[in-house]
């Protein structure tokens, strides 16, 4: 904490890695659209300025301003250590004391701000003119401090606005065809800050419509205040996302520190319950406040006679706001449940129901909170040829509405039932877990698929594909894809260009996604696993009502992997005007999972990109060269077909893609040539076998698990024998597993920049 050199040496490479950061929020436009709005927001105030600062900033920053800003703010009275989860309080704070206790009181005293933002005299417009592939509208108006007694009712309006599909927003633009997609968020601190919404508008449609919709709207949202309905929606759902963070220890921890950053950790739970005495006179009041012309940034200027100033009272200290609150009790700890395969297997009852190869593990849970996960399959080679986008769009259409619910009814069922995730893998509460699964059971078999929300639908859909027109990460990435893939088009398993997406997008109507799910859908193959605090009698019979008479017309037929021989490739695609450039390379790999190679070469993926900040590949671009601020690698390997790829990514700036390809393949080289050492056998096991653990102790995951599991007819004793082998791995054994499954030389890769950029001298 008082310890750090902020040397010369580590400011020359670090800062090519935050001018990194910087640049890739450069290529997104909703990113430089908010910096620019807090700029022509604020006037005086720091909040207006970009926390990571101009691009001059990063570069020529000298070192004695950064170590004299460590030195003033790096200190113990300015520091806050939390530890939240499972842990010996003693013995935790024994280690605190130990680490902390000895570090002296700072001498010096922190500094204060006192510039105040004087109100804003009128409305403020600003355009931004950069290459990109869809519109976008964004909405600022200046508000409050969290600590405000404003502040929780105007959490309320941006939970009114911004919902999809019951938000007023989302009735107003998107809809009747105007956006599609509309947003209402606040940006809360101990300062005062921004209320934010805004719309997103195809490229090439008319703006206007979008504007004055999304104007009048917030604007005149007093004018027709909340239902009571529309308050309780946002209380409701507000409460569901509270008590999901209250059972999830890391959640807590997060949430905990942002309190503590407005003054005392107890504000997480005044704002809880601020939040739900919040009533409609509160949430119109609010609007009437700050929703006004005057304080709008936005379209363009206009002059006018009256200035009308709106300005933002004084918020009260935190200990006053707290002076007569007193927190409601926390919810119930679950068990100590061991997440070891042996005793995961013992915990865990096979079932099969129907179709369906179900795993129930029922255990005491934090908050009485359940692990869904389900896996349905059908159909084969013949059958879905030519039906990609088809089972697209009809996996999108099940939730805008069933034979019993319109979108909105059944978005509030879902909150109301305290669902939270997809059809396929959600979670809930013990009491609602019934309902919840008759309830996707309902929406499965009886979707409605309404003609405005298909078109909708459609819509929505081309706009994704035109944003990744130009975007360097989806660019590269979809060139690595239909590179690697050498199956005929039509086939299922072919990558599209956007091209070919969009035009079967074009050719697909409603008639076809109606008979897709006639045809295809249906529980007669796939798995179910069930995890969590639940009565596994009454799951049996919930599964068996609601999926063991639901066969599918189409038989299914596994379709295999199969491992092409990809050659060798350069290829630099030109995406201009981005500030960011994206790296990807791959080859395929000839392996299954049950090879007595897999666990070695796993382990070497871990070693050369997968185990995070400790990788090779992340030591040698980003801590030494300084290249890049996300690069990573991947290892996928096929269960039951001998089909694997090993890929590699990494961002950076245009100018610097060919020292990033430089390196990567002298890292594979070495890889190849050296091996790797005892210490990387010794950090690369322990961090497997923990994650491992990790993911075994987290109830998604192992819901998650256990469908895979039973689509392969194993249980965790396969878990259990391959982390063993983990375990019992040499340096020797990884070495030649990795030289013997990779080839560097068939590296195939694909550098997605700004080709203009990238010849510039870096």
């Amino acid at each position: 904490m008082t310890g750090s050199f902020v040397a010369r040496k580590d400011l020359d490479s670090e800062m090519t890695v935050v001018r990194n950061e910087f640049e890739a929020n450069e290529s997104n436009p909703g990113s430089v659209l908010f910096r620019e709005l807090q700029s022509v927001a604020y006037d005086w105030s720091a909040v207006g300025r970009s926390t990571i600062g101009n691009r001059s900033d990063i570069e020529n920053v000298p070192i004695d301003h950064l170590q004299a800003f460590y030195r003033t703010w790096y200190q113990p009275d300015n520091a806050v250590l939390l530890v939240a989860g499972k842990f010996d309080e003693a013995r935790t704070l024994g280690w605190i004391q130990q680490a902390f206790g000895k570090i002296p009181a700072p001498k010096r005293t922190l500094p204060k701000s006192w510039t105040v933002e004087p109100p804003q005299t009128g409305e403020r417009s600003f355009a931004v003119r950069r290459k990109g592939d869809y519109q976008m509208l964004m909405l600022g108006y200046k508000a409050p401090s969290t600590l405000h007694p404003d502040a929780p009712a105007l959490e309320v309006l941006n939970g009114i606005l911004g919902d999809t599909p019951n938000g007023r927003l989302y009735k107003s633009l998107v809809a009747p065809g105007k956006a599609a997609t509309a947003f209402a968020f606040e940006r809360p601190g101990p300062t005062p800050g921004l209320t934010m919404a805004g719309a997103v508008v195809k490229k090439g449609e008319p703006i206007e419509p979008a504007r004055d919709a999304l104007l009048a709207t917030i604007e005149r949202f007093a004018d027709i205040p909340p239902s009571a309905e529309e308050v309780a929606r946002f209380q409701r759902n507000y409460a569901n996302e509270l008590e999901k963070t209250l059972n999830d220890a890391e959640r807590v921890g997060v949430q905990l520190s942002e309190a503590i950053a407005l003054g005392d950790w107890r504000m997480f739970f005044y704002e809880r319950d601020a939040v739900a005495k919040v009533t409609p006179q509160d949430v119109t009041a609010v609007a009437r406040r700050y929703l006004r012309p005057t304080n709008r940034v936005l379209g363009h200027f206009i002059p006018t006679d009256e200035v009308d100033r709106v300005v933002v009272g004084d918020a009260p200290a935190a200990d006053k706001v707290l002076a007569n609150y007193t927190a409601k009790a926390a919810v119930k700890a679950g068990e100590d449940f061991a997440a070891t395969p042996d005793n995961v297997n013992r915990r865990t009852q096979l079932e099969t129901i129907g179709g369906l190869k179900v795993a129930l593990l029922p255990k005491q849970t934090r908050g009485q909170t359940v692990a869904v996960r389900l896996q349905l399959h059908w159909g084969d080679e013949t059958s879905l040829f030519n039906t990609r986008m088809t089972d697209r769009l009809t996996r999108e259409m099940l939730m805008r509405g069933t034979s019993q619910y319109t979108r909105e009814q059944l978005a509030d069922e879902w909150q109301k039932l305290k669902i939270k995730g997809d059809l396929y893998g959600f979670e809930t509460t013990r009491d609602n877990l019934p309902a919840a699964m008759r309830l996707v059971g309902h929406v499965l078999r009886e979707a409605s698929f309404p003609q405005a929300e298909f078109d909708q639908l459609k819509k929505q859909t081309a706009v994704w594909i035109e944003a990744q027109r130009s975007d360097p990460s989806a660019v590269a990435h979809r060139a690595r894809e239909v590179y690697f893939s050498h199956y005929k088009k039509g086939d299922p398993r072919a990558a599209m260009t956007l091209d070919e997406e969009q035009a079967a997008l074009d050719a697909v109507t409603l008639a076809d996604v109606k008979a897709f799910h006639d045809k295809f859908y249906g529980a007669s193959h796939g798995e179910l696993a069930v995890v969590g605090d639940f009565d596994p009698v009454e799951v049996k019979k919930v599964t068996a009502d609601v999926f063991g008479n639901w066969a599918g017309k189409t038989p299914y037929t596994r379709i295999p992997n199969i491992n092409f021989d990809i050659a060798p490739t350069a290829q630099r695609i030109d995406t201009p005007d981005k500030e960011n450039a994206m790296y990807t390379a791959a080859m395929n790999l000839t392996m299954r999972t049950d090879d007595p190679d897999y666990p070695a070469v796993m382990m070497a993926s871990y070693i050369l990109g997968q185990g995070g900040l400790k990788s090779r590949l992340t030591d040698r671009l980003r801590q030494k060269d300084g290249l890049s601020y996300g690069v990573g690698s991947w290892t996928w390997v096929d269960d039951l077909d001998r089909y694997g790829n090993l890929g590699i990514y990494a961002i950076g700036a245009p100018q610097n893609m060919a020292k990033v390809d430089a390196a990567v393949r002298q890292e594979l080289a070495l890889a190849a040539d050296k091996g790797f050492t005892a210490e990387e056998i010794a950090d690369a096991r322990k961090g497997m076998l923990e994650l491992a653990a990790q993911e075994r102790s987290q109830d998604g995951q192992l819901a998650a698990r256990w469908t895979a599991r039973r689509y392969l007819d194993r249980d965790f004793g396969w878990d259990k024998g391959y982390e063993a082998k983990l375990a019992a791995l040499t340096p020797e054994q990884v070495s030649a597993a990795f030289r013997k499954a990779v080839d560097p030389a068939r590296l195939a890769v694909f550098i997605a920049a700004d080709q203009a950029k990238a010849g510039a001298t870096p």
